[in-house]
Parts: structure tokens; C-alpha cells; sequence
């Protein structure tokens, strides 16, 4: 019989539209009573695209769904539930609502909601067994929420719906620490605009009362006159020369700066990311966006912007002066103007998308090279440099067609910007002529409005440039700013409680994770590990031992459960004290380029050459080490080039020591290595785990005979727990491991 208790917990709701809203609440399904509502993208036939809504009280579950033209509701309920779950496929899936002596209730989704739906089998699953309601409210979004196209990255920016306006707002926000230099700036702007329009006034002042006029002053007055204005002419373009020098310094300065501001928030908030957001996300593809597209920012900042707001100021000053001279020229002046301003939006609008597409692909080979050249033992080892190079060259000409194409559709813009331009050109020429024949407007004035006239056309036809430095600067905004707004791993958070000194117990309540959150890695792990506990991990490969010990990192957040370290909550412990008191050695050990010693005392800023060198000999390396030429002030290439594996694994280890972290974690520390190697990485292991929580993942099953106690993952669970020889004794799963590993190893011995 269902309880009448009602389940206070988090709800996972969308909103129905109103025919829906209307389907459910006749049901008996109201929203104040819905735990779960939420839509699903495939029609009831799973064969097509559609709508489906599903929704889930206490008691009961709702699909509503049209079927030949009309809506309506299948209701079932809970009680009548044997089991939810989802059947993933490729490109979708199905939700699987089992049922007794009923068919089986289907709602299919593409693969875009697998996640929601995940969730949803796992909040009707809780429902039926009348458990407290444990589900993530919050799921990543795959659509955009204003116009529902399908998001470039989950969680990401919609470019269909990035706003200019707030977007210039913010770029130009990084300029307002320096406003004293932004004021200087905008003075010299004003200061160069006056300079350029000030000269056809006098242009039409030598004209008209020197040049062309029947005022009777003598020749020697009107010299006085001419050199009078010739100097005044000088005079200007000294004063906008140095307004200019003044302006282009700095503009070069602020930009400069406000890029270096750009691009260090950027790597900042990169290095705080989490694993997950790594984990979406090419490497190239980063890079990219430090280098290339806040390059990009630049370019605006620098040439972009300067242009808009002198050339914006310029262009009011001069109508001014137009319709002070001639009401009726400066309407023949501006016909062009509109068709000009429709051409110019339209245009760039369409040449959006290609720049959009020249980023992507560009992005697409940054990470192609950075792949290739940091995998490039592997293309030599199977002779596949052509392939490289055929791949590179696809995307290289990708990049050259979208180039081409770019380049002829500027080509035809401002061919017709020309065009445009020149029926104004002629218009005025006519109708100014006319009025200077007539007396009505002077020569000096038709020159000098010819003059403005074509100082407001020129930057009407170099908008169109602006907006194509507004659109490349604006899409590597996005792009950098989606990375910037990016929640980053919370090593400040003000309510986290701190824990500078640990103990190591750990312990796993019911935790499930997965990296893709509608296929589990693990499922409800329950653990309990004692401070000092040295714990083997075993399993084939994907079972999750190395998600259990990225957990305890917390590289990744659980998705269901907890994971406790001396009693609290991993969420509510400060990152950075739980960081600080974990050792972690890798299957394939990280360097950086530096020296021997740089590298041990990387994970303690500060160490003293003495404690380098205590560690170095504790991890069995001291004597490789000052074996070589420059001992310890050996240089050590990227990823560690210039080691071998095993000089590797022991600078790695030693680098741990030196950290001295409570928790220890050792992902096939000693892999891939001779048996000399191994065994002095394993005496080092041993000095090492003295007194540390450890975890080991081990290749070599046998080298976890000195483990506490071993657990082995099958299927994302735990089906085994004891010591090494407990194990063997019961001959289940991890008996059953060992004897493949010894078989394994007899036909290697054969074969050698």
C-alpha cells in the first residue's frame, strides 16, 4: 500500500505548455503535487522527433502524449511499478517503466537527454520503494532556454542569442582601472576629431574671400589673408599630429593591457576548472582561445574601437556643419545613406557565420597539431606522418576556402559600397552646381561640403569593417568569457570547513558516479577505510579504481551518496587543505620542463635543496640522479623527455614524499617498468605508505599482497573484500583475476 507521507526532497521540473499543464491538472496531477515533470524530445512512436511529457507524484505516473492528431494521458500507478530504468542506444534511447501485468511503458529520447532521463528512472525507482527523493535538480543544458537550438557545448553560450550590446559593455569594462588614461584618450579623440573637421572651413574661407571674390581689398591684404589662414592650416595639423601621437599611444597601452588583463583572468579561472570541464574539452581547443581569440580582443581594442568613437564623433560633427552650410545638400547627401546601412547589416550578418566557421575549424587545428606533435612517437612508430599530414592539410584547406570565400564577399561589399556612394557624389555635384550657378551657395561652400560629404562616406563604408572587427571580436569573447563564467572548484569558499591536519578515514555512503551521468561507472560503493588502512584496488579495466581515488580527490563530484574524510562531507571540506594532504603517483608519471630538482620540490614551493635530496633518496632515485653531468640541475624535458620510465616514476614518487601527504594514491605506480626497477620503486612504495591511508591500483596483482586488505570492483560494485590470502581462500572473483594474470604470463614465457 503506498504512505501517505509526503517525500520532501529535490524536484526535477520543467514547465509543459499550457494544453499539457491542462492534460496533467485534469489527471489529477496539479503542479504543487509534481516531483518530476519533464519533457522528452521523441515522438510516442520513437520513430520521429516530437513531444512527450512525463510527470510523477507521490502515488502516480503521467505520460501525456499525442497519438493520431490529439493528446492524451497514459496514467499508471507506482504501486504498479516492478522496475525504471533506461536502455541507452546509440544516438538515444528508451525509458523502460515495468509494470505488473501491463505493458511495458516506453518513452524514447535522443541521446542529448539520456542524462535527464537517468534520473528520472532513478526518482520513479525511489518512489516505488517509498524512499526519500534523491535526484539532481540540476541537470547540464543541452538547449538553449531562450530560442531551444541545441547548445555548442552542454552548459554553454548560445551564439544565436549573444547580445552586442552586453558584450561591448563587458570588454570595455577591463579598460575602467585605467581611467585617467581612458580620459586622456577620449580628450585626444575629441581634440583629433576637431582637428580633421576644421580645415574645409578654412579651405572655403581661402576660396571664397581670397581665391574667388569681389571684395575690393588689395593684393596685399588678401596675401596677409591667405597666409593668415595657410598658417592657421599648420597650426591644426601640428595639434593633430600630436593629438594623434597622443590617441594612438594610448590606445596601444590600454589595449595592450586590457588584453593582458583578458588573457590572465582567462588562465586563472583555467587553472581553478574542474577535471569535468577538462574532460568536455580538446586541449587545442583551450589554447586557442588564450592565444587566438583574445588576439583577437586586441585587434578591436587597438583598431576597433578607436575607429567607431572617433569616426562616431566625426560623423555627427560633420552633419552638423552640412546642414549649417546646406539644409537641402545634406539631404541628397544622406539617399545613399540607408541603402548603405541595410547593405552593411545584411552583409555582415551572413559573413558572421563564416567567421564563426573559420574559428571552429582553426580551433579544430590547433588541436590537431598539438595532438600530433605530442603523440609523434606513436605517428612514427607506425609510419603515419602522410596520414598527419593529409588530416592537417584537409583542415588547412578548409581554413583556405573559408579565407577565399571571405575575402570575395568583402570583395563584392564594398564594390557596392562604391556604387552606392558615387550616385551621391553625382547627385550633389548636380544639384550643388545648380545653386552655385544661381547664386544661392558659394563655390568655397559646395567644395567644402564636397569635402565632408566625403568624410561621412568614407567611414560609412569602413562601418562594415568595424562590424567585421566587432563579429571576430565579439565571437572569441564569447568563447573566452564562456570559459571565464565557468563555476570554477570552489578552493575559497568561505564556508568550507577546514581541516589542516587529517587522519585518512575514509569512508564511501552508497556512492554512484558516472563521467557520461546516464551511464554509472560506479553504483552505491559503500566503504569504510581506517586512517593508516593500505587498500589495493582490483578489477578489470573500466570497473572504476581509478574513479574512486579521482573521487577522494575530488577531481569529480559525486552524483548520488557521499564521501566523508574524517567525518565531513568532501563538498564541505576546504579544496585546498584536502588537495594539500593527498600524494598521488601516476601509471605515466607528469614532468614539467625544468630541472631534476624543480621538479621534486614542485608540490612544496619553498622545500630546501636538503629535503630534495632526503626525498630523492627515500623514492630509491639519489643515485640515478647524481649520476648524471648536472646531478640535479639536470634539465628534464616536456612530459619528461630525457628519462626513462623508471627515472620517471621515481622522480614522481620522490615529488609525493616530499609533499608528505596523509592520503596516499598510487595508480600503477609500477607498470611498464624492468623488474630491477620495480623492485626499487617498491622499496620506495613501502618507506612511503608507513602510516598514510593508501590506495593501489596494481597491473601486477601480486605486488598487493601487503595491502590491508583488497577490494575488488566488478561491474561498478564491490563483490569482494579481504586480505590477499583471504581472497585466494574463497576462490571467487579476484582468484579467478590472478589465474588469467598466471596464464597470461606462462604464454608470454612460452613466447619468449
Amino acid at each position: 500500500m503506498t504512505s501517505n507521507k509526503t517525500i520532501q526532497a529535490p524536484r526535477l521540473l520543467e514547465d509543459p505548455p499550457l494544453h499539457v499543464e491542462s492534460l496533467l491538472a485534469a489527471a489529477g496531477a496539479e503542479h504543487p503535487h509534481r516531483l518530476i515533470c519533464v519533457q522528452a524530445d521523441m515522438a510516442a512512436d520513437g520513430l520521429h522527433y516530437g513531444n512527450q511529457w512525463l510527470a510523477a507524484t507521490q502515488n502516480r505516473i503521467l505520460i501525456a502524449r499525442q497519438t493520431v492528431g490529439a493528446w492524451a494521458v497514459v496514467d499508471t500507478s507506482i504501486d504498479d511499478v516492478i522496475r525504471a530504468h533506461t536502455d541507452v542506444l546509440v544516438g538515444g534511447g528508451h525509458l523502460l517503466i515495468e509494470r505488473h501485468a501491463e505493458p511495458v511503458l516506453v518513452v524514447a529520447f535522443t541521446s542529448t537527454e539520456a542524462a535527464k532521463f537517468s534520473e528520472v528512472a532513478r526518482g520513479i525507482e525511489q518512489l516505488r520503494k517509498h524512499q526519500a527523493l534523491h535526484i539532481n535538480g540540476h541537470l547540464e543544458r543541452v538547449r538553449c532556454q531562450h530560442c531551444h537550438r541545441l547548445l555548442p557545448e552542454k552548459d554553454g553560450i548560445c551564439p544565436a542569442c549573444i547580445r552586442k550590446w552586453s558584450t561591448m559593455k563587458r570588454i570595455t569594462g577591463y579598460i575602467s582601472p585605467y581611467r585617467w588614461k581612458a580620459v586622456t584618450l577620449a580628450v585626444a579623440s575629441v581634440v583629433t576629431t576637431m582637428a580633421e573637421l576644421a580645415p574645409p572651413l578654412i579651405t572655403r574661407r581661402i576660396i571664397d574671400d581670397v581665391l574667388v571674390t569681389d571684395n575690393p581689398a588689395t593684393f596685399d591684404e588678401k596675401v596677409m589673408l591667405l597666409g593668415f589662414l595657410v598658417l592657421t592650416l599648420i597650426g591644426i595639423r601640428v595639434v593633430s599630429w600630436a593629438a594623434e601621437w597622443v590617441h594612438g599611444w594610448n590606445v596601444a597601452w590600454l589595449g595592450a593591457q586590457a588584453t593582458a588583463d583578458i588573457r590572465s583572468q582567462l588562465y586563472q579561472r583555467l587553472e581553478m576548472l574542474s577535471l569535468q570541464f577538462y574532460d568536455k574539452r580538446k586541449v587545442g581547443a583551450l589554447m586557442s582561445r588564450v592565444t587566438r581569440d583574445t588576439g583577437r580582443l586586441q585587434d578591436f581594442l587597438v583598431d576597433g574601437l578607436p575607429y567607431l568613437l572617433i569616426n562616431g564623433m566625426m560623423i555627427v560633427g560633420i552633419l552638423g556643419f552640412l546642414l549649417y552650410m546646406s539644409w537641402e545638400l545634406t539631404l541628397y547627401t544622406l539617399i545613399p545613406v540607408p541603402f548603405i546601412i541595410v547593405w552593411s547589416i545584411v552583409f555582415w550578418k551572413r559573413m558572421r557565420r563564416f567567421f564563426t566557421r573559420w574559428g571552429e575549424t582553426w580551433s579544430n587545428l590547433t588541436d590537431r597539431v598539438a595532438e600530433a606533435l605530442s603523440g609523434i612517437r606513436v605517428v612514427k612508430a607506425f609510419a603515419q606522418q602522410e596520414r598527419e599530414i593529409n588530416a592537417f592539410g584537409a583542415l588547412n584547406r578548409k581554413i583556405t576556402d573559408i579565407g577565399v570565400e571571405t575575402s570575395v564577399n568583402r570583395t563584392i561589399f564594398f564594390a557596392t559600397i562604391s556604387f552606392l556612394t558615387g550616385f551621391g557624389v553625382i547627385i550633389v555635384w548636380y544639384f550643388g552646381g545648380e545653386e552655385v550657378i544661381d547664386d544661392r551657395l558659394t563655390l568655397g561652400t559646395l567644395l567644402a561640403f564636397y569635402s565632408y560629404m566625403w568624410m561621412v562616406y568614407g567611414p560609412l563604408e569602413w562601418f562594415g569593417q568595424v562590424n567585421s572587427w566587432m563579429s571576430r571580436a565579439f565571437a572569441g569573447a564569447e568563447r573566452v568569457f564562456e570559459v571565464i563564467d565557468t563555476a570554477p572548484e570552489s578552493y575559497e569558499d568561505v564556508h568550507a570547513q577546514r581541516l589542516p591536519k587529517m587522519s585518512g578515514h575514509i569512508r564511501f555512503d552508497e556512492v554512484t558516479f558516472g563521467y557520461d551521468k546516464s551511464k554509472p561507472v560506479l553504483n552505491e560503493i559503500d566503504m569504510d577505510i581506517q586512517a593508516g588502512e593500505m587498500i589495493g584496488l582490483v578489477g578489470r579495466s573500466g570497473v572504476g579504481k581509478t574513479t574512486i581515488v579521482n573521487l577522494i580527490a575530488r577531481f569529480y563530484d559525486v552524483d548520488h551518496g557521499g564521501i566523508s574524510i574524517d567525518g565531513i562531507d568532501l563538498r564541505r571540506l576546504n579544496l585546498r587543505d584536502l588537495r594539500k594532504q593527498i600524494g598521488i603517483v601516476l601509471q605515466d608519471p607528469i614532468l614539467f620542463s625544468g630541472t631534476i630538482a624543480e621538479n621534486i620540490g614542485y608540490g612544496k614551493p619553498g622545500a630546501k635543496f636538503a629535503e630534495i635530496i632526503d626525498a630523492a633518496r627515500l623514492a630509491n632515485a639519489h643515485n640515478f640522479i647524481v649520476a648524471k653531468p648536472d646531478g640535479y640541475e639536470t634539465q628534464v624535458g616536456e612530459q619528461g623527455n630525457g628519462l626513462s620510465g623508471g627515472e620517471r616514476q621515481r622522480v614522481a614518487i620522490a615529488r609525493a614524499m616530499l609533499h608528505n601527504p596523509r592520503i596516499l594514491i598510487l595508480d600503477e605506480a609500477t607498470s611498464s617498468v624492468d623488474v630491477e626497477t620495480e623492485r626499487l620503486i617498491q622499496q620506495a612504495i613501502h618507506r612511503m605508505v608507513d602510516g598514510r591511508t593508501t590506495f593501489a591500483i596494481a597491473h601486477r596483482l601480486s605486488t598487493l599482497r601487503d595491502a590491508d586488505r583488497l577490494i575488488v570492483l566488478d561491474g561498478g560494485r564491490i563483490v569482494e573484500q579481504g586480505t590477499h590470502a583471504e581472497l585466494m581462500q574463497r576462490k571467487g572473483k579476484f582468484h579467478e583475476l590472478v589465474e588469467l594474470q598466471q596464464e597470461a604470463s606462462k604464454i608470454i614465457a612460452i613466447a619468449e
